[in-house]
């Protein structure tokens, strides 16, 4: 069938409006923003039609994927040096912030009442201190009725983000954390069990008399996990909450950071919440599919602008405008079609 020239642009038209609607966006890797990520997607596809599936995998394998190519973009929340995005060819940039938290299950202790250090619980995890009445956690829980219960143990299995940031703010205020475990998205447990991504771990702490684990903070308030202060750099005991997470990244220097991977631990701050951290995007500088790549900016520039209300209700934090401004900055710049032009 023949169409008049008009009429062949408008079918065109429609065709090619028909095809974006249909596209869907795919994404793989960490757990940590996958609540307010999976939120995102199903304002932006009643906005746009475009879908975006996204596999809350882990970190580690959002960074196997993205390398491999196998999705538009990768998502980790421990951020790759620079010298590793240049080999992969690779850019990055923070999406969203909130915190990770120690979570506990024990009898008689509720939400909000138990305090600990990041040292103390650096020598839970060492196995050091097995008895949740050990006297250094007595000394800092005077009125809480501690039982000889002891500690289970419970770690993140899977290459996680949330791991690395966990163990990145161990390794900064334990010198024998640093020494025997280190920083890492996976790393050696000398004691516990492992479970696999935040389900998995919040499984076993709710399972476990006298367990005590880790999880972003999102995933604790909503499963009703409980979670108590933690003291921060400035010596004060703080709980998890949006207002700790933002303190703790005001004073982040992105551009100073190769691919803006900025580390929100154990920051200075009054009411620093210590264990914040950003969510990072990781995209092929040099994009094959250049449509693909340009409807996963598309996405995020949406989000950057009509997401953080959302994002706030789920208890996440914002990036601040000047840093979108960055983002956009770096976008510009970086991520082009084969022929070299930019795709934003």
């Amino acid at each position: 069938m023949r169409f008049p020239a008009k009429l062949a642009g408008a079918v065109l038209a429609g065709a090619l409006a028909s095809s974006v609607s249909a596209q869907t966006i795919t994404g793989a890797g960490a757990t940590f923003p996958y609540p307010i990520y999976a939120k995102w997607a199903d304002a932006y596809k009643k906005a746009t039609g475009v879908s975006m599936n996204y596999q809350s995998i882990g970190s580690g394998g959002g960074i196997k994927q993205i390398t491999a190519k196998t999705v538009d973009f990768g998502a980790s929340d421990a951020p790759m040096k620079g010298e590793d995005l240049e080999k992969n060819g690779l850019i990055q940039f923070p999406a969203i912030m909130g915190g990770v938290v120690p979570v506990f299950n024990l009898k008689n202790i509720g939400q909000r009442e138990l305090r600990l250090t990041g040292e103390i619980v650096a020598n839970i995890y060492l196995g050091k201190i097995k008895k949740w009445n050990d006297p250094a956690i007595v000394a800092l829980n005077p009125t809480l009725k501690l039982g000889a219960d002891d500690i289970s143990v419970v770690y993140r299995s899977d290459g996680s983000g949330t791991t690395f940031l966990f163990t990145n703010y161990l390794s900064k205020v334990s010198p024998d954390f640093k020494a025997a475990i280190g920083e890492g998205t996976a790393v050696k447990w000398p004691t516990g069990v492992g479970g696999k991504g935040n389900e998995g771990v919040a499984s076993y702490v709710q399972r476990l008399n006298g367990a005590i684990g880790y999880v972003e903070y999102a995933y604790a308030k909503q499963n009703k996990l409980d979670y108590g202060f933690l003291r921060n750099r400035d010596g004060n005991f703080v709980a998890p909450e949006d207002d700790t997470f933002k303190v703790a990244a005001a004073n982040a220097e992105w551009s100073k950071v190769p691919g803006m991977g900025v580390i929100l631990t154990d920051q200075p701050g009054k009411n620093a919440w210590p264990i914040t951290g950003a969510s990072f995007i990781l995209m092929h500088a040099r994009q094959d599919k250049p449509e693909a790549g340009r409807e996963v900016l598309k996405f995020f520039d949406w989000a950057y602008k009509n997401g953080a209300k959302s994002a706030e209700e789920l208890d996440y934090v914002p990036m601040p405008e000047a840093v979108i401004k960055q983002i956009q900055a770096e976008w510009r710049a970086k991520i082009k079609d084969p022929s070299g032009k930019s795709l934003f």
